[in-house]
């Protein structure tokens, strides 16, 4: 794919990007814009450009290949991209920093391409949910995850798919212990690299729940058995529901998202291991998360035609933008323990053998 169509600020500024591609197409798959950031331009010209970026249905990625100037008027217009790529460093989250600026901005427009509705109404659902608190975005996420169950991009991968066999039930996927003042759990479907499936989740949901309860609890400590502390929700189960409406309670009523959240202060997950979709986005949302340095993530929703939907849009950007969000989960990308670390998707990465045992 050739780069996407690219303007500059002034361009963006005046109008331009409407004006060359017309109005807005549901079926569109080339709905990315590049604007050039990489130059000065005048403070009025910069918020004319915001004014612009706010209104306009085009998903607008910045490119900066040279330095990237800093400034509070700069940042008000990288705001309302949906993420920048600059190849300076700095402690800006609406900005990914590459040596490969190009290259990342192609590999995010094609992947916007291939799933146009899924990009966008994620896009959509992380600027809606910002200034939300958690238990209300999570309603805003599950509804947003409802409506692309039933879309067309998500059909098109359940039918590029092998069904896998459906998962047995096992007598304890969750084990839950206490010692003093902590309780510790861990998941346990190691064999299924502990999939965040609904025998697992209701038993976590269990466990969780008596430790919301109970104040005597001080501690919460959740990892996970075996090779991955979880590999994501269980592909088995994907697609199954056939009352949405339903699936959307299950989602909001009976997760993980609303009790991690609620116990934020006195919860601590230590995630190893392969680290995908729930195995990320629920972790997330606790007050501390430690990873094990062989620790890799990755959040592949919206490469399935969906959004993530276990709490992943309110617990990524709330640690590491929306915009990092927006450009990692759209493209897939795998990162590691100390990219995770350095954007603050996780608080401190140790050996998994140094952590606390009970």
């Amino acid at each position: 794919m050739a780069l996407p169509l690219q303007i500059t600020v002034e361009d963006l500024a005046a109008g331009r990007v409407d004006r060359l591609l017309g109005d807005y197409d549901p079926e569109a798959r080339e709905i990315v814009t590049l604007v050039s950031v990489d130059h000065p331009v005048s403070t009025e010209t910069l918020h004319r450009a915001a004014v612009r970026a706010m209104s306009t249905d085009r998903i607008l990625i910045g490119v900066a290949r040279r330095m990237l100037p800093m400034s509070s008027d700069v940042d008000i217009l990288l705001e309302e991209f949906a993420t920048t790529f600059a190849v300076n460093g700095g402690g800006n989250d609406s900005v990914v920093f590459t040596d490969e600026v190009d290259a990342r901005a192609i590999g995010l427009a094609e992947a916007v391409a291939r799933n146009p509705h899924s990009s966008t109404i994620f896009l959509d659902t992380l600027r809606a949910t910002a200034s939300l608190d958690v238990p209300d975005a999570l309603q805003v996420e599950s509804l947003a995850y409802s409506a692309l169950l039933g879309g067309g991009e998500f059909r098109e991968w359940l039918a590029g798919r092998e069904a896998p066999s459906s998962p047995p039930m096992v007598a304890d996927p969750v084990l839950a212990r206490r010692k003093g003042d902590t309780l510790h759990i861990t998941l346990n479907r190691p064999q299924r690299r502990n999939a965040y499936g609904a025998q697992l989740r209701n038993e976590l949901v269990r466990a969780l729940t008596i430790a919301e309860a109970d104040e005597s609890i001080e501690l919460v400590i959740v990892d996970g058995a075996g090779t991955s502390f979880c590999a994501g929700g269980d592909l088995a189960e994907f697609g199954l529901a056939a009352n949405h409406s339903e699936a959307h309670l299950i989602r909001t009523r009976g997760g993980a998202g609303r009790l991690v959240d609620a116990l934020r202060d006195r919860i601590r997950f230590e995630i190893h291991g392969p680290c995908v979709g729930a195995g990320v986005e629920i972790p997330a949302l606790a007050g501390r998360l430690v990873a094990d340095p062989h620790t890799t993530f990755l959040l592949p929703e919206v490469s399935m035609g969906l959004i993530p939907g276990a709490g992943g849009t309110v617990s990524l950007p709330r640690r590491i933008g929306r915009w990092r969000s927006f450009a990692l989960c759209v493209t897939a990308q795998h990162i590691d323990a100390e990219q995770a670390l350095s954007w603050g998707l996780v608080d401190e990465v140790r050996p998994r053998e140094a952590a606390i045992e009970l």
